[in-house]
Parts: structure tokens; sequence; C-alpha cells
């Protein structure tokens, strides 16, 4: 690895890599990576006939579950939110929860966690959504959420340092080139500047900082940045800002990310923005408006963005070697978070009509309806079976020439 990351001309190559041993670590992270294939296996007509059909809301799309963690607002109140915004359409509310229950049955498998407990898991999904729905969520309502309350802890005690230290060499205003970050073209650094020097961009970075009238802004450093798993290989820049005098700068880190058209099935009735930038702007706003009001759509190089204000709160919660109790409450919290997300743009009687549709069809010996315990069931199959392929072609190859 050259000091200044990898070259423009080899990033393809490289991250195409990265993301193939990374979606190989753990059957979790290759559902984490391989979106691709829930949504084929989502829009079969077979599947779609079994499923409730709610009503017309933005959803997550991609509501696995290192999309939902501690997010702050510019005030610094912080919250547990979907943090990730990136496949977000106007659809069907059921294919979130599909997609957290596969996700959470992946992480119990990760754990080596019993069957009963994925069992547990999605019965207290559906509890935890239908509270969550109908206003009665509570973020903290469990004493057996240790990975929850270490991570929540965590982020009430950071500040810019913290994120400076992790994301920036120290509190100096420069950004480290070399396993993360990498140099751009003179070319890219022409295009971020002319980004930064945007007064809808500017916009955004005087409403973060508290002062509308700010005009000393200027971008510091800017790094083409490898971070994700499904959304390697897209654009995306790190930048970062200074704001007011010299001797007083406060820093701001922006993350640049690019705006692709939506994998996730959505409502042919919908009236969704055009362009995927407002659209991934436009479902945070809605999901996740702590998230929502750090960011701004834009284009870099005629390419659709999104762009990001990084807090040092926005934390990812890290679901490994999880006990009993502990994954059955993270299921209920998280299931929780996307029904408060969810119900927040439905009406009274919206809510509760949906709230009856996704109880219906219950197995006699199990709580969960059936259209989620047949489906994450599906799903678990066909990712276990497609994960080991994927080791087989991918991690195999890796370590042969290691």
């Amino acid at each position: 690895m050259l000091k200044t990351g990898v070259s423009p001309k080899r990033r393809r190559a490289v991250l195409n890599e990265r993301q193939r041993l990374k979606m190989a670590e753990s059957a979790h992270a290759y559902v984490r990576g391989n979106t691709a294939q829930f949504y084929e296996w989502l829009q079969s007509k077979s599947v779609q006939a079994t499923l409730p059909a709610g009503p017309d809301v933005w959803i997550c799309g991609d509501c696995h579950t290192g999309n939902i963690g501690p997010v702050a607002d510019v005030e610094g109140a912080i919250d547990i939110q979907i943090r990730d915004l990136d496949q977000t359409v106007i659809g069907n509310p059921a294919h979130d929860l599909l997609r957290l229950g596969l996700s959470l049955a992946m992480a119990a498998r990760s754990s080596d966690l019993p069957g009963v407990t994925t069992a547990l898991m999605l019965e207290e999904l559906i509890m935890g959504y239908v509270a969550g729905l109908n206003g009665r969520f509570s973020k903290m309502s469990s004493k057996d959420l240790g990975p929850i309350r270490r991570v929540m802890r965590q982020a009430r005690k950071r500040r810019w340092k913290h994120l400076a230290e992790e994301r920036i060499e120290d509190v100096e205003p420069t950004i480290p080139l070399g396993q993360r970050f990498w140099a751009l073209s003179k070319r890219e650094r022409s295009e971020v500047q002319e980004l930064v020097d945007r007064e809808s961009l500017q916009g955004l970075i005087r409403h973060v900082v508290g002062s509308e009238d700010e005009t000393d802004i200027r971008l510091l450093d800017a790094a083409y940045w490898m971070k994700g798993c499904s959304s390697l290989g897209r654009l995306r820049y790190a930048l970062l800002v200074g704001v007011g005098d010299k001797k007083r700068a406060q820093y701001r880190l922006l993350d640049v990310k690019e705006a692709i058209p939506a994998s996730a099935p959505y409502s042919k009735r919908a009236k969704m923005p055009s362009n995927n930038a407002d659209r991934v702007v436009a479902g945070a706003n809605a999901l996740s408006p702590f998230l929502g009001e750090r960011m701004v759509a834009a284009k870099v190089a005629r390419k659709q963005v999104f762009v990001r204000e990084l807090r040092p709160q926005d934390l990812k919660f890290e679901l490994e070697r999880l006990r009993r109790a502990e994954a059955i409450a993270i299921a209920r919290l998280m299931a929780g978070v996307v029904g408060r997300a969810h119900g927040r743009q439905m009406q009274t009687a919206d809510r509760q009509a949906w709230a009856r549709e996704i109880k219906v069809q219950h197995k006699k010996d199990l709580n969960a309806p059936r259209w989620l315990w047949s489906g994450v069931l599906d799903l678990v199959a066909l990712h276990e079976k497609h994960y080991l392929e994927h080791c087989r072609l991918y991690a195999l190859g890796s370590s042969d020439h290691s």
C-alpha cells in the first residue's frame, strides 16, 4: 500500500477485492454486503403473494442491524434511529421487517445461538415493531441490552477529538492517507472544491454549526474514502472543512457518497424524487430526522451524491457473541426503532389497520406471523448456501495467494 493510499487507476480492482473478502468474514457480513440477493428473492411473485400489503411509506429498504444505531442531531441530542438510507424508497413496510428478521437471524447464527432463540427473536421483533408503530417505543426498556447500553454510553461521551482521532490525524486539520483514505487526483480535488463553494453545501455547514451568517468556510483537506460493504466501489469522499476565523476555527468532517438507483422494490403509486440524491435525503428526513437535517443532495463530476455531516456520536452496534437474553431484547429494540420510523408517517387509522394486518396468519405454536417466519427461513437457507459458495470462490483463492 502506497503512503498516499491506492491510485485512482487501481481503485476499482482493490475495492472489488476488499468487498469480496469483507463479505467472506461471516455469514452475517455476507447478508450485509449482498443486498441484491435479498431484493431478487423479494420481488418474486410467489413471495409477494404471501406478504401483507402495508400502507405506502418511506422504508429503509436495507434494514439490517448494522444500519440501526445512535445518531445525533445538530443540537447534540442522541437517539437510536436508522443510520443508512441508500436504498430508501416509498414501499411496503413489511420489506423492512423481513430484512431485519434475516439480519437478526444471521446475527444469532454468528453468535452460535440455538434455533429456538431465533424463533423468540422474531416474536419479539413483531411485538417491538407494533409498540414502536403505536408510539410506545422505549429505547432502553430492558435490563438485557448490554451491547446497546455500552455503545450508547460511549456515544454520549464522545466529542470532536474522538472523531478526529479516528478519522483524521489526531486533532490536526489533515486527513491521513493510507489504509482507508486515498489521495485524490487534481481533477477530483478541483471538483470537491467546487462542491464546497456551492451555496447549498455552505448552507448545510452553517446550519450544523449553528451560525446562519457564517461566511468563512474553507476546504482544508479531502480524500477518497474506502468505507462500507455493499457500497464499496461507488464514489465516496471525506472532506475536512474549517469554519470561522482560523485562530478559533471549528472543524467539520463531511461524508460525500454517490447516490445510485434504488434496488429495493417500491410502490408504483409512489411519488418519489427522480433524482437519487434527493430521494435519499427525503427518505432520511422521513425515517431519521436527526440524520436528515444533516444531509443535502448535490452533484460531483456529473454524479448525484448526498453529503452528510459526520458526528462523533454516530456509531454502529456490533452484535457479536450475543447471549440469548441480549439477542431477544435487541430484536425488540431494533424493531421498535423501525416501527416508530414507519409509524410517524401514518395516520392513526392506518397505523391500527397495519398493526392488525402484520399479526395475521399466526402459527399455533409460534407468535410470529407465518409470512415472517417462513420468509426468514427461506432467506436464511438461501444466504447460507450462497455464503459458502462465495467463500469457496473468493476467500480460499485469497488464502492460496497470500
